[in-house]
């Protein structure tokens, strides 16, 4: 217990105090763990997310067969081999932006406790960790078809480029947006070694759940990132974000529902759509933009959307109304 108690007075506000880094974690490795967001496991969910929906709705776009009784499980080895990548690769990402925001993060109070800025890990240090990650990124990517391994190399370029967009645009969360839900194109083509219009549809709609959730998020930090010069949709929309979160939770929701229907979609599915619209509607009507720990919930709380897709699409590949025909 002392253990714990030294490493949270060195570590970051947001970190969450109880989970297995900094009950578990070896000395010489809690602060990397620390620099790869281990210990908030909810950007890795938001990274993951997309994956397993387009797996699990390209499995039914390549195995659908009208008129017959089908349930197709999504391929367990995908399943499997991108949980791992949204791991890694969420961590390298999650370094590039700290290496990126060192200097902000140590002016911020909730970021200043980063091993970064705090000094537990220096520039160099986090350089080569990155280096291992993406060594790692790389032995996983290449277990996937050719078409999939150069959507994953393209995807490098929006990785490298986000972290800088905020000091240059007040819509970094839609570079974000590009950024976290390009898993949906790779699960898509992993599965069929290409790319059709419902997971163009499927990524769309993760770009407007991503600006939606992060800048929920970012009204966390508003008030620091003004004095620094740092720009968030949370700044720009201000008193505006409750219906503009609207107008993005209700675009996802429709492409979402649009990328279903284009890979042929049982009836299950649309009424797991409407648990899943319900999650949307309570975030906007529980939102409170002046309430930072409300913020962080809410944000927290699409892993929960996630999930319910997640089984929409599950439950979609059943056709009830060829059973009962």
């Amino acid at each position: 217990m002392q253990k714990i108690d030294n490493r949270l007075e060195q570590a970051p506000k947001d970190t969450v105090k109880q989970g297995w880094v900094n009950r578990l974690s070896p000395d010489f490795a809690w602060p990397y763990f620390q620099l790869m967001r281990a210990d908030r496991p909810i950007g890795t969910w938001l990274l993951l997310w997309p994956c397993l929906w387009a797996i699990a709705l390209a499995s039914h776009w390549q195995f659908w067969v009208p008129e017959h009784w089908q349930f197709y499980l999504p391929n367990i080895f995908y399943l499997i081999l991108f949980s791992l990548g949204a791991f890694i690769m969420r961590g390298a990402g999650c370094v590039i932006n700290d290496l990126a925001d060192r200097k902000y993060d140590a002016m911020v109070e909730r970021t200043r406790g980063r091993p970064l800025p705090s000094g537990r890990v220096s520039v160099m240090q986090a350089l080569i960790f990155l280096a291992v990650l993406c060594l790692l990124g790389l032995l996983i990517l290449i277990q996937l078809n050719i078409f999939t391994i150069g959507l994953g190399f393209l995807s490098l370029g929006l990785i490298i480029l986000y972290p800088f967009m905020k000091r240059i645009t007040y819509w970094p969360q839609f570079v974000l947006g590009l950024t976290f839900n390009w898993g949906a194109l790779m699960g898509w083509s992993a599965v069929t070694g290409g790319l059709e219009w419902p997971a163009l549809l499927l990524y769309g709609g993760g770009i407007f759940w991503t600006l939606g959730y992060d800048t929920i998020y970012a009204h966390q930090d508003k008030e620091d990132d003004a004095l620094i010069g740092i720009k968030s949709t949370a700044l720009r929309l201000a008193e505006n974000t409750p219906r503009w979160m609207i107008f993005f939770y209700g675009s996802a929701f429709m492409l979402f529902t649009l990328a279903g229907y284009g890979a042929n979609m049982g009836v299950l599915f649309y009424g797991g759509c409407v648990f899943a619209a319900a999650h949307l509607i309570w975030q906007i009507k529980k939102l409170d933009i002046n309430d930072g720990d409300k913020c962080l919930c809410l944000f927290k709380s699409n892993r929960d959307f996630g999930l319910i897709l997640f089984l929409a699409i599950l439950g979609g590949h059943l056709d009830i109304m060829s059973f009962f025909s």
